[in-house]
């Protein structure tokens, strides 16, 4: 007997782009910067990385009974990567842009390796550890943007990596007391140290004088990645250049309004309203074809 029929291509296709639409938030807004085909492929790749990620917080289901479902699901991608996907409705449109766009199974998987950590969620002791989750879980993201919108050069990796730092820190300011009440601290602990500030202080939502020096230093720390992925502008192609800008504007927008606030993410959730990120994307979209003008 046969088994599941696949998800016809067209249709996996559109499970991604309603996902999006109904999940991306601050992502989506820039994907409409995009060509329709390169629009499809961002779906498919978020639409990968949110079920991943949910399969790390699935609630009601033990770090064994995750580990294991995350176990079949790396099978998955391993398949789909090798032009042999399964029967959940992601996976054709996944292969198919695994195979048009050579996205880096090392990096996909690494994706994984993100999730699979906060299984268990273990202290973070430095910032070189906090750097490698990063990379996980956001760099490694990066990575596979850039090979859907196209790039030249090596010396683009560095700068993606760079990138999706730049907005996994954004994050992780953001979300401080949200990601605590799950178990999960992101500040390194020499951090903390350095600033006489105490896990129990996150947890309990302390604002106090060392808690802002904290976060003036993390936030300074973040924007270092934005400049060094100002960088990445010249080394992708023009097609990628417009959502590139937008996700910068609207994650530097968040730290920028972490910064008005005096730093205090405990008592309201940090974000921005939605006319200001269309306002962006749209502004993207003028400011790559005025580029594109003065060329011609």
């Amino acid at each position: 007997m046969s088994g599941p029929a696949l998800t016809p291509l067209h249709e996996s296709y559109a499970w991604c782009r309603r996902l999006t639409r109904q999940t991306a938030h601050n992502f989506h807004f820039s994907f409409l910067t995009l060509p329709r085909d390169r629009y499809d492929a961002m779906c498919v790749l978020y639409a990968f990385m949110r079920l991943s990620d949910d399969l790390g917080d699935e609630p009601g289901r033990s770090p064994e009974q995750r580990r294991r479902e995350l176990t079949h699901w790396r099978q998955a991608l391993r398949a789909a990567h090798a032009g042999v996907p399964a029967e959940h409705p992601l996976w054709p449109a996944f292969a198919d842009i695994c195979r048009r766009f050579a996205l880096p199974l090392e990096a996909l998987e690494a994706v994984l390796d993100g999730v699979e950590r906060d299984l268990e969620p273990q202290p973070i002791a430095t910032f070189a550890e906090l750097e490698q989750y990063c990379y996980c879980v956001a760099g490694a993201v990066g990575v596979c943007c850039i090979h859907l919108w196209g790039f030249r050069g090596e010396d683009a990796i560095p700068r993606a990596i760079d990138c999706g730092t730049a907005l996994q820190l954004t994050n992780i300011l953001r979300d401080l007391s949200e990601d605590a009440g799950l178990g999960r601290i992101y500040l390194p602990r020499e951090d903390l140290h350095r600033f006489d500030y105490s896990e129990d202080d996150l947890r309990r939502g302390v604002c106090n004088d060392e808690f802002r020096e904290l976060m003036r230093f993390q936030v300074d720390r973040a924007r270092s990645y934005y400049r060094r992925a100002e960088e990445l502008f010249p080394l992708v192609e023009p097609v990628g250049r417009p959502i590139l800008r937008t996700m910068l504007k609207i994650y530097g927008g968040l730290l920028h309004e972490i910064e008005r606030r005096r730093f205090d993410v405990y008592h309201s959730r940090v974000r921005l309203p939605r006319w200001k990120k269309l306002w962006f994307a749209a502004s993207s979209i003028c400011v790559a074809g005025r580029l594109a003008g003065e060329r011609t």
